[in-house]
This record gives structure tokens, sequence and C-alpha cells, in this order.
């Protein structure tokens, strides 16, 4: 049992379904007390943080939603209790990527390829920090700049994985969105831009559509592309 704490745009299919799968069985065994696997360590880091392992669901939905995945198996938040990540890990995020690494030697990986070093990690988080620190957005890229790669690594993975925990505020997801949006704006009719013009949520998956269609390689490569769905959805939290 394994839920990742790296963005689900890594995962193959095989693990992007799996963990959805085990997710619910976590779930079920936290909700009502069942004691298969309840000393497993992943299942006690989540023990009081059912409200962000729904959230984790939601991101993995995102993601299959992008991949052209129906997700029929929702998860809902009963009551409005505090949202709390787990505070340790079992691995952690930087290893993790490792651990990805490993396992996709031989096998297809996920629809982002996994970063070499933090450079690629940072291109591939961008937008997804842009929409939630602007100010960590600018900072970031000078800092890495000043550092050797494979030092910056395991630090940026914990990093990157924390911000990524936070909701984005309205104004800066609708900038980040409007940023992926200009990735391919030139290729939309004028139905699309239309479209994209409603809302922050029609320009998102307008953005995804064409993203998709036209395979615009920074977009498929950007953690921000099923992510942000989570926070535009009106149903969303």
């Amino acid at each position: 049992m394994r839920i990742w704490d790296v963005a689900a745009g890594y995962l193959s299919r095989q693990s992007l379904l799996g963990e959805h799968r085990e997710l619910h069985g976590l779930y079920s065994i936290l909700v009502n007390s069942k004691t298969g696997y309840s000393q497993h360590p992943e299942t006690r880091r989540w023990v009081g943080c059912e409200a962000a392992l729904i959230r984790r669901h939601d991101l993995l939905v995102a993601e299959m939603r992008l991949r052209g995945y129906c997700d029929r198996t929702p998860l809902v938040r009963t009551r409005r209790e505090r949202l709390r990540w787990p505070p340790l890990f079992v691995t952690v995020p930087g290893e993790q990527f490792a651990l990805l690494d490993s396992k996709y030697a031989s096998v297809r990986s996920g629809r982002i390829s996994l970063p070499r070093n933090a450079q690629d990690l940072w291109a591939q988080h961008k937008y997804s920090v842009l929409a939630r620190d602007p100010e960590r957005y600018r900072e970031i890229g000078r800092e890495l700049a000043r550092t050797r790669a494979q030092a910056a690594f395991a630090e940026l993975a914990a990093e990157l994985t924390a911000i990524l925990r936070r909701a984005p505020a309205r104004g800066p997801l609708r900038t980040a969105v409007e940023h992926m949006w200009g990735h391919v704006s030139s290729h939309a009719s004028r139905s699309q831009r239309d479209a994209a013009s409603r809302s922050v949520r029609a320009c998102l998956a307008a953005t995804q559509g064409l993203a998709s269609r036209v395979r615009e390689p920074y977009l498929l490569a950007s953690t921000a592309l099923s992510e942000l769905a989570v926070y535009t959805d009106p149903d969303g939290p």
C-alpha cells in the first residue's frame, strides 16, 4: 500500500489507477475503524488526515480525467474538519522520484517525465507554484541559478510538495491559468476563445483540451495542467 506525495502527473497509468484503488481501501480503513492494514506505516500516517486524503483523491481524479479516465467512486467530505496533511512521509519526496525511476525502468512512465535534476523539477512545477505564491515563484528560479542541480533536488522536492498542498488564492490562480492559456491560445478557434474568457474554470478546460490536441510540450509536462482543475471545479474545495 502506498499513497504517493509527488504530483499525480508523474504516475504511470498502472500506478495512477492503482493508487486510486488503494486510497479508497485506506480511506475505508480509517473511517470505518477496520483492522486490516491499520498498523501499516502508510495507514498510520494518515490518521486524523482524512480530509487531506480526500484532497489527494481529487488530485488523482483530475489527472485521470486529463488522461481520459472516469471516476465513478467519488469521496465526499461529510464534515468541514480542518484540512491537515500528514507531517511525516514513509519515503521523502526526493526519494520517491528515485523509487519511480527504478519502478519505470522497463515500462512507460507517467504523463510527466521524471525530472533529471532540480531545473527539470522546477520547470514542471512552475505554474503550480505561481498559482499559490508569486513571490516564491520568482525567488526559486533565482536560487536555482546559484545552486548545483543535484544538491538542490531533495530540498526543492520537499518544498514543492509542501507548496502544492496549499489551495491557491483566486488572483494568483487566475494569473497562472492565463499564463498557461498563452501557450495554446494561438491554436484556439473563435468559439474556444469565447469559452475560455468566461471563467478560470473554462479557461483551464480549454487549455487542457488544446494542449492535448496540439501536444504542447511545456504544458503536457506541467503539474498544473491537471492539479489546478481541483481548485477551479465548482464542486471542489
